[in-house]
This record gives C-alpha cells, sequence and structure tokens, in this order.
C-alpha cells in the first residue's frame, strides 16, 4: 500500500501541506494558535457549547458538502481532503458583511460576543443546505449553540431573517464552488496518510480495506471515526491514545442500504448521514434521532463508533436491539455477525477483538403489524446525555401479546433487555393491567446506580412509567377511558 507523509486539505482560502501533524492536536489549537485563526473561541473543549463552531466540506458524489463541526474535539489529521471555512472567511458583497452577519447586527443577535462565531456558522451551515427555514429548523440547526446573554429570541429572529440581507445564490462560496471542487479534487486520491510526530503516529487510510489491513496489524491502535468521545479522552483526560487510524476520510464507509426489511449502514456513516433514512422508514425514530446531541454532534458522530463505544447511557443501541439489529465485524478479511444485545459483555467491555471493527449494522424494519418506539429522557431536552434511554418494540395478535422486546440505556452497566418484563407480557392481554403487573418486575431486570444525572428511585420509576406510556400510546383508541387519556398527559408533562 502506497503512502504519503502529508496532510493536506484547503483552509478559507488557501492550500496546506503539513508533515509533523500530532495525532492529537485539535483544529481548534491548531487555528487559534498556529494560524492565528482567533475567531474561533475554546468555551468548554468538550463539543457543548458550539464557540468552536467551524464548516467541513468534503467529496460527496461529486459536490462539497458543508456541515458544521466541533473544532475543540476535531483532529486535524481527519481532516485530509477537506475544506475548513472559519469565521474570518466569511464575506459580502463588496466589502459587505454577511448576510448571516448582518442579520446578526440587525436583529441585536449578540450582546458579549463570546458565542457570537459559533452561531454565525451553524447558521452558516443552516444556509447552506437550507432555504427558508422555520423556528423548528432554526432551533435544530442551533441545538449545539449556548448563549448566557440573548436569551436566543433575537438570533432566531435574525435566522429567520437572512434572506432579507442576501441571496444564496451569491454567497461566495457557491460563487466558488467550481474552483473549490477543483482543488479539492486535486488532492483525493487512494494513499495512506501515515505521519509520526516524536512519540505520536496516526494513519488515514483512504479505504475500508487499507482500514481493515492497518487495523489488523496494529491491533492497540485507537479507531477514531467522529471523535464526539475520544476528543474528550485527550481534551478533558490527557489520555495517550497514539497509535491512531482514522476512519474519517474513508470515501466507502457511509453508505446506507435499504431492502425490503431491513436497513444496513455502514459504521462510519453519521447520525446525520442517516436522518433522511430515520425519516422515511422509522419515522418512529425521527423526533429521538434528533435529540441526539446537536447538530455538530450528529454531524460528526458515527453509528458504528456508537455501537463500539459500548456506553451504558449511548443513545442509539437501546432502539436498535429492540428492533432485532445485528452487527458485522471485521478483522482483517474476516468476519463474523452477531445480534447487537451480546455485542455488550459487561461496562466497557464488548464482544471485540483487537483488531476487529463496527463494519456494518443492520438494523430490521417493523413489520406492518409492529408498534414501536423510543425515549430519550435527560436534564435539558436538546444536547444532553441520557438519564435513562428507552426502546419498546412490540407485536400484537388477537388482544394478546404476540412479542415483546424492551431495552435501556442507563439502567446497567451495558445496555440490556428487560427479559423478566418481556417474559411475564409475552401471551398476555394487551391491556393496562398486564402493563401495571409486568412493570413491577423492572427491579429483577435492573438495579441502576444513582448519579449526578439520576437516582437509582427515579431511573426506575421512569422505567415504569415509560412501559405504561408506550401502552397508552398505542392500545386501541376505542379502549381509552378519560382517566386513561389524563394519565397520558401527565406522563408526557413529567417525562
Amino acid at each position: 500500500m502506497t503512502t504519503r507523509q502529508q496532510l493536506k486539505f484547503l483552509l478559507n482560502d488557501q492550500m496546506l501541506e503539513l508533515e509533523n501533524v500530532p495525532a492529537t492536536q485539535t483544529l481548534l489549537d491548531y487555528l487559534r494558535l498556529e494560524r492565528t485563526l482567533t475567531g474561533t473561541k475554546e468555551g468548554c473543549a468538550e463539543g457543548d457549547c458550539g464557540a468552536c463552531t467551524v464548516l467541513v466540506g468534503r467529496m460527496d458524489n461529486g459536490r462539497v458538502k458543508y456541515e458544521s463541526v466541533n473544532s475543540c474535539i476535531r483532529f486535524v489529521a481527519s481532516l485530509d481532503g477537506c475544506h475548513i471555512v472559519t469565521i474570518e472567511h466569511l464575506k459580502g458583497k463588496d466589502g459587505e458583511l454577511h448576510p448571516i452577519q448582518q442579520a446578526m447586527v440587525t436583529h441585536h443577535g449578540s450582546q458579549c460576543g463570546f458565542c457570537t462565531p459559533g452561531f454565525v456558522m451553524s447558521l452558516y451551515a443552516m444556509w447552506m443546505n437550507e432555504i427558508e427555514p422555520d423556528v423548528a429548523l432554526v432551533e435544530r440547526y442551533l441545538q449545539g449553540n449556548l448563549c448566557r446573554c440573548t436569551g436566543y429570541a433575537p438570533i432566531v429572529k435574525a435566522a429567520l431573517d437572512i434572506t432579507a440581507n442576501g441571496k444564496l445564490e451569491d454567497d461566495f462560496l457557491i460563487a466558488e464552488r467550481e474552483s473549490i471542487l477543483a482543488q479539492l479534487s486535486q488532492i483525493q486520491d487512494d494513499m495512506i496518510v501515515e505521519i509520526s510526530d516524536g512519540n505520536e503516529q496516526f494513519f488515514a487510510p483512504a479505504t475500508r480495506d487499507q482500514f481493515a489491513t492497518i487495523y489488523a496489524a496494529n491491533p492497540e491502535a485507537t479507531i477514531v471515526a467522529g471523535s464526539t468521545d475520544v476528543g474528550l479522552w485527550v481534551t478533558k483526560q490527557m489520555r495517550d491514545i497514539s497509535p491512531v487510524i482514522f476512519a474519517s476520510r474513508l470515501r466507502d464507509f457511509r453508505n446506507i442500504e435499504v431492502s425490503d426489511n431491513s436497513i444496513k449502514v455502514d459504521g462510519g456513516a453519521s447520525y446525520s448521514d442517516l436522518l433522511e433514512t430515520i425519516d422515511e422508514y422509522l419515522p418512529e425514530l425521527s423526533q429521538f434521532w434528533r435529540r441526539i446531541g446537536g447538530e455538530q454532534v450528529r454531524n460528526m458522530g458515527t453509528v458504528g463508533g456508537n455501537m463500539a463505544n459500548g456506553s451504558p447511557i449511548g443513545d442509539t443501541p437501546p432502539p436498535l436491539i429492540a428492533l432485532g439489529a445485528t452487527l458485522t465485524l471485521r478483522k482483517g478479511d474476516e468476519r463474523r455477525t452477531i445480534d447487537l444485545e451480546k455485542f455488550f459483555v459487561d461496562y466497557g467491555k464488548q464482544d471485540r477483538e483487537k483488531g476487529e471493527f463496527v463494519e456494518t449494522i443492520e438494523i430490521p424494519l417493523p413489520a406492518e403489524d409492529q408498534i414501536f418506539a423510543a425515549y430519550k429522557i435527560s436534564k435539558r431536552r436538546d444536547e444532553d446525555i441520557s438519564a435513562v434511554c428507552a426502546a419498546i418494540s412490540a407485536t400484537i395478535d388477537d388482544g394478546r401479546i404476540k412479542d415483546i422486546r424492551i431495552a435501556f440505556g442507563g439502567m446497567a452497566a451495558t445496555p440490556k433487555r428487560a427479559s423478566a418484563v418481556e417474559n411475564a407480557l409475552i401471551g398476555a392481554p394487551w391491556s393496562e393491567r398486564s402493563i401495571m403487573d409486568a412493570k413491577q418486575l423492572f427491579a429483577n431486570d435492573y438495579k441502576p446506580l444513582s448519579d449526578w444525572r439520576a437516582s437509582a428511585d427515579y431511573r426506575l420509576s421512569v422505567a415504569q412509567n415509560l412501559l405504561e406510556r408506550f401502552y397508552l400510546e398505542h392500545a386501541d383508541e376505542n379502549s381509552f377511558s378519560l382517566d386513561d387519556l389524563a394519565r397520558a398527559a401527565t406522563l408526557e408533562a413529567v417525562l
């Protein structure tokens, strides 16, 4: 396999080739300390506040696709072949403010100003991808940005008024897209980027076959896909993660295939990559999916990484377990397929050998007679880690529960099914009495911990309430009593 020792990317309007790049150097540090582009701010250094937001453009089916990312946890080494756009590069016609900047001025969308560049860049990502957004869409794009001054209302007003200050077709990135596309095309190749800097080493392969070969030969290496978790290992825990293999450059590792019965997702597909497919084929997950992190995190984080990380509070394992998803693990040229629920062995331990990675996830689509729902309980509605995450899938036949799968995150050392509750419900009448009796058995399935997100008692109560909520949401409308409706409304308000 051919290698090169230079990292190549376009920064604003300058093509760069870097040789001595530390594997753990964040894009934020590089921009501020080496390029003196200080408009990008450090607020939290963990991808939570959005002050460090920049755009990253990558080649996608013959075009350049721009997405907002958190530069504080994005590593420079992951950016080969990309176009990075910072706040300093924004411009309007004839030296005027960019339409987004002008809208922020007009509507007083900035007070102290610290968070403002991040907000502008998040709105710029929206501007590049949407036409005439409504309030809900604006709020989605701003989920990953925090402001302590304005109360957000002026920023939302500015976002809705961008087109009053300019047209998208006149935007400089649109006007220069052919030149940008040509420059990025020139630096795309099949070589493996391999750079060593002192004690740190990283690889950035171009294809999944290269990735599999390198990882099999370096089984102790740290795989970095979206870096939404690994980034914090570096910025908060100061961990040594070298050698590193970056998966973000793989051009054949983001595929999504839909068949009659399932969705097959490559491990490198991001949450954002999958959103359109979720909306079309799994609409029960649409609202849930939009509560995974903020927009920047969804653009960076990968579904395969969420599986491989094995966190007991990861958002995607419970719904995928409830749907009966399977993983295909690959080591070199060898592959094996296992049920997702069996992948999680213990806290911090998964059924994954050294040198083995999550290549694909296959998600069965619900049958016509199958009901399904997923719930995320967190202190903050948007951009927060779950205290409890739940998913329930059930098949009802002739008034009885033919099959049911109940999976929770945040209730045990791993994402885990509620087997005692399931066994009590299978074959039972689809009735409130069955649900009320069975939910008492959650105490047999789970022994949750108390931490700063929630107490053990709260988690257990939430689990019971979510099962009841699932029933109330999906029971036959004709069977509802006024008490049922009142209780459903109360649960909705509480949860």
